[in-house]
């Protein structure tokens, strides 16, 4: 096994930040340009402990109001590019490769559908606009007969 170059005091001080920020180990292995390999066997090594943040699931039903649970599709990208630079890493195993590929793959999709809706959403707003003006105009017939 060979050891890399020492780590500077400064990006060691940047590491203990980021793990207190509860950044993940493939975010600080993209910031510092290493591996996450090399990443996690230093966090060891400075007894770091990493907090595993856990994804909210959340369930949608018909009844859905829009009451902030969609992520934004800005987020969404923001994912999608994070997902695709981690993916440029090197020393990447294959079960992160993959489970990167499924995000990007999931963030795409997300990002489609979250269009769609917003489309069905805007139709809707428009059909109860044009059945608002013909009642009104219905009721205007009706008063004149």
């Amino acid at each position: 096994m060979t050891k890399g170059k020492p780590w500077p005091v400064e990006d060691e001080d940047e590491l203990r930040k980021m793990v207190q920020a509860g950044k993940s180990i493939y975010e600080i292995a993209g910031f510092f340009g290493k591996s996450s390999q090399s990443v996690k066997k230093k966090i060891d090594r400075l007894d770091l402990k990493v907090v595993v943040q856990k994804i909210r699931q959340t369930t949608t039903s018909s009844s859905f109001s829009g009451g902030g649970e969609l992520v934004s599709v800005e987020c969404a990208l923001g994912k999608l590019n994070d997902a695709l630079n981690m993916l440029e890493l090197p020393g990447l195993d294959q079960s992160e490769t993959l489970r990167l590929r499924s995000i990007v793959q999931g963030r795409k999709v997300y990002i489609e559908k979250f269009a769609e809706y917003l489309n069905y959403r805007e139709l809707e707003a428009r059909l109860i606009e044009l059945e608002g003006k013909y009642g009104a105009l219905v009721k205007k017939n009706s008063k004149s007969l």
